[in-house]
């Protein structure tokens, strides 16, 4: 008698996923992070701007600026040790230990709320950007080792969909929280405890992952490590490629991010509510496409959906050029007069749509990369672009404002973007011809 075969496990379609044992501890450990990073970070914007420039006089712009550099630093100091730590020991078991520290480190923060001490919570941020840079390798590299290659489009596409909604949220909360008179900062230490308990929960369930690289020496030598990692990135064409196209994603995103409440507020007329209705439209289109991007690539890693996607954010970035500087409303824009002034529309349309064709541009590379570096050093390419994204991101800051001291406006500055968009997938697809050749067999697919 011929000995059974063994039968394997049938692969996912996305939403089979998320209650999958495979991939939904992970799901939701890395959404409470995410929220957790945004409530305290918001919370703390809300704090620096109403209560420490009340108390100092000190310009809150630069304080707010100052708070989003100490977070970003531990991804320039720590990730080349972070990618070597995930490649060399178990995966789940490093996460769990990394969420139960994230609830020390939200104490400390709870701390700083209570006793008001502005350098105090700036010291916890900095260890909330430290342990999301040590958290951030292990998620990426753990995602081959537990889906099939056929759902990677699928997991990438939630966990993305998923960061952005968290980050929303996240916003909302502590905003909303920190503002409580009185109460404040009471709600805020209740809120990220719990969301740090409900973190380290959630990755109790993760799954074991094993090691990649068990026997690697671990470099302590931060600069040296990095300028290796790096190294090694660069040295592959194809790897680096899509290492830079995913940097540049985040760095005209930070722009986005950055122009939409000016965008609001000074040329809408918006209130605070309005401008986060303008900011929502973000995560509606990162959830939109991050669900279609299964459907266009029919369950494959599909990089044909790149060109098209870069496409499309350069000619929604245009369209918002041509729209120009709009009339600002009489009245101030609130969430009731919304839907009736007509440029505000326009715009809220356009952002769901640099969000659905942002979606649809880094989910297949994102899934590309982990098909490309799985093995014994995925987590050290995902430290890589951990710093190169880290780095992108401030040069993004820099551009911008360089574009405001040079006088352009902010629909200037969507027609640069859009510019710079073209000239990366040109450059991408010179580099790698893969994204041309795949985008054409899905024209003749669709035909």
């Amino acid at each position: 008698m011929a000995p059974a075969r063994e039968r394997r496990p049938r692969s996912m379609s996305q939403y089979e996923l998320l209650r999958s044992e495979r991939f939904a501890p992970l799901f939701y450990t890395q959404f409470f992070g995410a929220f957790n990073d945004n409530v305290f970070r918001f919370a703390l914007i809300i704090f620096v701007t109403f209560t420490v420039a009340e108390r100092t006089g000190v310009d809150t712009r630069m304080l707010v600026v100052l708070t989003g550099g100490i977070f970003i630093l531990p991804f320039f100091l720590f990730s080349s040790l972070a990618g070597q730590i995930a490649d060399r020991y178990e995966k789940s078991r490093l996460i769990r230990r990394i969420k139960t520290t994230e609830i020390f480190v939200m104490g400390l923060g709870a701390a700083g709320f209570w006793l008001g001490d502005l350098y105090f919570l700036l010291t916890v941020l900095f260890l909330m950007g430290t342990q999301s840079t040590f958290f951030g390798p292990l998620k990426y590299a753990i995602l081959p080792q537990h889906l099939k290659e056929n759902e990677l489009t699928g997991g990438n596409g939630l966990i993305q969909m998923g960061t952005y909604v968290a980050i929303l949220l996240g916003g909302v909360c502590g905003g909303m929280l920190a503002g409580v008179d009185d109460l404040g900062p009471g709600l805020v230490i209740v809120a990220v405890i719990m969301l740090a308990v409900l973190g380290r929960l959630s990755a109790g369930y993760i799954p074991p992952a094993a090691p990649s690289a068990a026997l690697m020496r671990i470099d302590l030598n931060p600069g040296r490590s990095t300028v290796r990692i790096l190294r090694d990135a660069a040295g592959e064409r194809e790897v680096f490629t899509i290492i830079l196209l995913i940097s540049g994603f985040w760095f005209v995103g930070a722009i986005y991010l950055s122009v939409v409440p000016t965008f609001g507020k000074e040329l809408l007329n918006a209130d605070a509510q309005a401008v986060t209705l303008l900011n929502a439209a973000f995560t509606v289109g990162i959830g939109t496409g991050s669900l279609l991007c299964e459907r266009f690539s029919r369950a494959r890693i599909e990089l044909g959906l790149v060109p098209p996607a870069a496409l499309g954010l350069a000619l929604v970035s245009f369209d918002v050029f041509l729209a120009g500087t709009p009339r600002a409303s009489s009245d101030t824009l609130s969430l009731s007069t919304f839907l009736f002034y007509g440029p505000a529309v326009r715009m809220f349309i356009d952002l769901c749509l640099i969000g659905a064709c942002g979606a649809l541009f880094i989910v297949p590379l994102y899934a590309s990369l982990q098909v490309r570096v799985a093995g014994p050093r995925c987590a050290r390419m995902v430290a890589a672009l951990n710093v190169s994204n880290a780095l992108f991101m401030v040069v993004s800051a820099l551009f911008t404002m360089g574009l405001y001291s040079l006088g352009v406006s902010i629909p200037g500055v969507f027609l640069i973007v859009g510019i710079l968009i073209i000239a990366a997938m040109l450059a991408g697809i010179a580099a790698m011809p893969e994204f041309g050749e795949r985008s054409r067999a899905i024209l003749r697919w669709r035909r």
